[in-house]
């Protein structure tokens, strides 16, 4: 057996090695054994603006996980997630670097107290154990010593996705298999009725598996959705003398012909109904003039009222109905805070679909979301691996259309992405627009993955993921990391 070498090498760069496993080695529980994160710097190419503020760059969180078998035999994975501050942890009071640098010390403290998870089993047990077990208490011990405002729960499912996803991915590359292919009864030992306890509809899940709402036959191309921030030029018109000129598309207008878009997704103000109304109808007037088909509207958790979203669709819809028909779904008008913001927000979903996204926290809220009269679910990676598929298996079972959400993510961060929008079978394809924010921060993966980090005809092309784990097929991606932080079990 060969186990992988170290994640640093004395030059700062990645180096892995082959696990090889005899046939007799198989064994379905695995342990965790350490934890070993970096950060990696990415400067934004024009800003993205997130409900009040606007951001120029993001931090990467990058960790590798090792778990061990009962045969002893060692396997490692890798996740990767942006730190995305303003996303999660809207604030007033404090800066996005005092908000980055909490949540840069909520790394140690959560990591350590996920090590010490001591319960043998799959990945999504793994998870679950911490997640639902111990985090709520992690979170709330370090808001005691370490945050002079508290951080938010969803800020923290953004750190422990990294840690999460690298355990799903060392599981994967410890039995050589891919994977999606590890969430059935042969490697898992509870089924779902275990996770959704809590439900009084945990029963109807006995006896099945995650693997029973996810596609048999995942597509190899997916349909993709562009952003349009608040702050994008639509037209070449619109263009700034302050906006980059570095060969890469700018105006909506351009990245639609390079990139053959079909979907478009309209970042919204939520606090000015003529502003958002304007919009709408200049992406729209953009969206028919260029055979754009599909578009979804952003409000960012801003908008009290339905009042305040069902004026603009009736408006668009007796004003201007054929971009009225081209919107697919609205998404997050309300604050994230779904227990302290039960809305009824029926009157929403029965003009268009309206999905959940930052109050999608887990399985929980999607749960009390629909109880409110929420109809889909937007998915996500950065709240966890684990958390994303209970997530997609409740809603499926309640006939909730789902997406998957960007968190404008680059390098690895992206193929967990596109790989569970694949399987979750979508309402139409997936988020992603990293290479609209930092196409160059995954030059050394698209080397590797050129479908993946280039949007052509309006899709993502997944056909070069291959092998064990999420199929990153890292000892082919060239790329310097920084010294790293390691975290061990105690005892």
């Amino acid at each position: 057996m060969a186990d992988f070498l170290p994640w640093f090498d004395p030059g700062g760069n990645f180096r892995v090695a082959i696990l090889i496993m005899s046939e007799s080695s198989h064994s379905r529980n695995v342990s965790l054994q350490s934890f070993e994160y970096g950060f990696l710097p990415v400067e934004m190419r024009m800003p993205l603006k997130f409900g009040s503020e606007s951001v120029s760059h993001v931090n990467c969180l990058r960790v590798a996980a090792e778990v061990v078998s009962p045969e002893g035999l060692r396997g490692k994975g890798w996740g990767e997630t942006p730190l995305s501050v303003t996303w999660a942890w809207p604030s007033a009071t404090l800066s996005y670097e005092e908000r980055y640098e909490v949540m840069v010390a909520f790394c140690q403290f959560a990591a350590q107290a996920f090590v010490e998870v001591k319960e043998p089993g799959h990945p999504m047990e793994i998870g679950h154990a911490f997640l639902d077990g111990r985090l709520p208490a992690v979170l709330a011990a370090f808001n005691q010593n370490y945050s002079a405002e508290p951080m938010p729960y969803l800020a923290a499912l953004i750190v422990m996705s990294a840690f999460d996803i690298a355990v799903h991915d060392a599981y994967g590359n410890l039995h050589q298999i891919d994977i999606y292919d590890t969430y059935s009864s042969e490697y898992m030992t509870h089924d779902l009725s275990y996770y959704f306890g809590s439900s009084p509809e945990a029963d109807r899940f006995k006896g099945m598996f995650p693997n029973d709402f996810l596609e048999p036959q995942p597509p190899v191309k997916v349909p993709v959705w562009h952003l349009v921030g608040g702050l994008d030029p639509l037209e070449e018109r619109d263009k700034r003398e302050s906006d980059p000129n570095d060969g890469y598309p700018v105006a909506l207008t351009e990245w639609i012909k390079a990139d053959g878009l079909q979907c478009l997704k309209i970042k919204l103000k939520g606090t000015d109904p003529r502003w958002d109304y304007e919009r709408i109808v200049k992406v729209g007037a953009i969206a028919i003039a260029t055979g754009v088909d599909s578009l979804s509207v952003d409000f960012n958790c801003t908008v009290k009222n339905p009042e305040y979203v069902n004026s603009i669709l009736d408006r668009l819809k007796e004003e201007q109905k054929q971009i009225f028909d081209l919107i697919v779904y609205v998404e997050q008008p309300f604050p994230y805070d779904l227990e302290a913001n039960q809305i009824d927000v029926s009157s929403v979903s029965s003009r268009k679909p309206l999905f959940l996204d930052e109050s999608a926290h887990d399985w929980k809220f999607v749960e009390l979301g629909r109880q409110l009269g929420w109809t889909g679910v937007a998915l996500k990676t950065c709240k966890t691996q684990t958390g994303a598929l209970l997530s997609l298996c409740w809603a499926k079972a309640h006939n909730m259309p789902l997406m998957v959400q960007d968190l404008t993510n680059p390098m690895l961060a992206q193929i967990p992405h596109v790989r569970l929008a694949a399987h979750a079978g979508t309402i139409r394809g997936v988020e992603s627009n990293g290479m609209q924010f930092y196409p160059d921060a995954s030059l050394p993966e698209s080397q590797v993955h050129p479908g993946i980090y280039r949007r052509r005809a309006g899709k993502l092309d997944l056909s070069s993921l291959s092998g064990s784990g999420f199929g990153y097929r890292l000892d082919e991606i060239s790329r310097s990391l920084p010294e790293g932080e390691r975290v061990t079990r105690n005892g």
